[in-house]
């Protein structure tokens, strides 16, 4: 085909299509992308107003434009171009882009046309308002069977975490990588954190922890912008590599130190809102798409999944936290004796420290709830400074119990005794303290009483030595 043809050869099709050309370029990178000819129904297209009224793209079409005059830079797009065009492959793609309130079934093929120095496709999109589910579910037998054992995998997972941890091992095999993560993301709580890490046997250990901690999460939200609306985000080659330093360098420094070459990352929403990330580092490049559209459905399921898990943990943090003072309240307390009781927890000895605060309730009657609620809140601090690798419940209105597990009984009398000759002081956060060590890992039941009794015998004296 000659390429005073292409407006007519175009003019044929019934639904929005256009020819897009790739520059030649001998270094197997991706070169300038036009729209070199255009269909009446989408030259219109162009001007298509989303429900707010703006344009999807903003610029009158003139054929042979660079194709990022009418949209922003889309690496995956680049990628099915140059792949119907350059590598002569049909290409199908269906997109959920989260930028735009609709879905984009795009169909790409291979032309023939006489130039030396572009390659040719069809471009052919549909519009759809609202997903078409046998569209996106019309899938290979392969990646049918793939997503299939994910998710029937995360339906039956009586242990959340070891089920992840075999789903994203499945992920990384599929796609080959050296590497498959989910990160788990809160936004308005500043925090992220790993959930599962699969990676290749040959490759070093690391601490994850270390790496993907709550500073992290400025990296994590940078992949929002870079995304730029995108459900996938994909980086084959070095090429792609340059454009991601362009935009997002801090990332880019990590991926370096890392040793990425490659790598495919998709945002797992639910309900319009983030809950983390999945990702792929150095994959199999040669299966992109296949990689892609497995990828795309299995972070479905999983989304819903992690959503699930988040949820259940934020209902079992707060029906196991003390909202006021921020440390374990007393359900948290019997479901840990109950463990201690039932042989689940294994220990050598085993302390307990009764610390009743001295003076509530002149406080809540003199000053207000509020003054009370501050002074409960000062106790519970300095607990958790001085038994800081301890277990803190608040048991009742102003009583607290520490539980310490193999910690030393040295250790722990010293920071009694402290504590005693603090709450002396006029002026400082007042207990009344009894404490019971057992050598022998004796019932922690035993302990418990032991350490009220002396509780009791302490408040005893500093009631006596008040009125005296």
């Amino acid at each position: 085909m000659k390429k005073e043809e292409l407006q007519k050869f175009v003019e044929s099709f019934p639904t929005m299509t256009s020819i897009l050309s790739v520059e030649k370029r001998t270094d197997g990178s991706i070169g300038t992308i036009r729209i070199e000819a255009g269909n009446q129904i989408y030259i219109k297209s162009m001007e298509r107003k989303d429900e707010d009224g703006n344009s999807v793209f903003t610029q009158t079409f003139v054929p042979g434009s660079n194709y990022e005059r009418y949209m922003e830079k889309e690496l995956n797009f680049e990628k099915f171009v140059y792949q119907s065009a350059i590598l002569h492959k049909p290409v199908h793609a269906y997109i959920r882009p989260e930028r735009f309130n609709f879905c984009i079934n795009e169909f790409l093929m291979p032309v023939d046309v006489e130039d030396d120095e572009k390659g040719y496709c069809v471009f052919t999109l549909e519009i759809q308002p609202e997903e078409d589910l046998d569209t996106s579910t019309r899938l290979s037998s392969e990646i049918s069977q793939n997503v299939l054992k994910a998710c029937i995998k995360l339906r039956g997972s009586k242990d959340f975490r070891k089920t992840m941890d075999e789903v994203i091992e499945d992920v990384r095999i599929i796609c080959k990588a050296s590497t498959c993560s989910v990160l788990l993301t809160d936004f308005k709580e500043r925090t992220c954190s790993i959930l599962t890490c699969a990676r290749r046997q040959d490759m070093p250990p690391l601490d994850l922890d270390r790496v993907f901690n709550n500073e992290y999460i400025y990296i994590a939200e940078s992949w929002i912008e870079t995304l730029k609306g995108s459900n996938c985000l994909i980086i084959q080659n070095d090429a792609d590599m340059e454009i991601i330093r362009q935009r997002n360098p801090n990332w880019h420094k990590t991926m370096m130190e890392a040793g990425v070459k490659s790598l495919v990352l998709l945002p797992l929403t639910h309900n319009n809102e983030f809950v983390g990330f999945i990702w792929a580092t150095n994959f199999d490049t040669s299966r992109v798409l296949h990689i892609k559209e497995t990828l795309e459905l299995v972070t479905f399921f999983i989304a819903s999944e992690v959503a699930s898990y988040k949820l259940v943990q934020r209902l079992r943090f707060l029906s196991n936290e003390d909202l006021l003072t921020g440390v374990n309240n007393r359900n948290a307390m019997n479901n840990r004796v109950l463990q201690f009781v039932s042989g689940e927890v294994n220990y050598r000895t085993i302390s307990v420290v009764f610390a009743d605060l001295n003076g509530l309730k002149p406080i809540n009657d003199n000053e207000g709830h509020n003054a009370g609620d501050a002074l409960l809140k000062s106790a519970a601090e300095i607990l958790k400074q001085t038994f800081s690798d301890c277990e803190i419940y608040r048991a009742g209105g102003d009583e607290f119990v520490v539980v310490a597990i193999d910690v030393p009984k040295e250790s722990l009398e010293a920071r009694v005794e402290t504590l005693r000759k603090k709450s002396k002081v006029k002026g400082n956060v007042s207990f009344a303290i009894g404490f019971y060590h057992d050598e022998n890992g004796g019932d922690v039941r035993k302990a418990m009483r032991e350490a009220d009794a002396l509780m009791y015998e302490d408040k005893k004296e500093n009631y006596a030595h008040s009125r005296g």
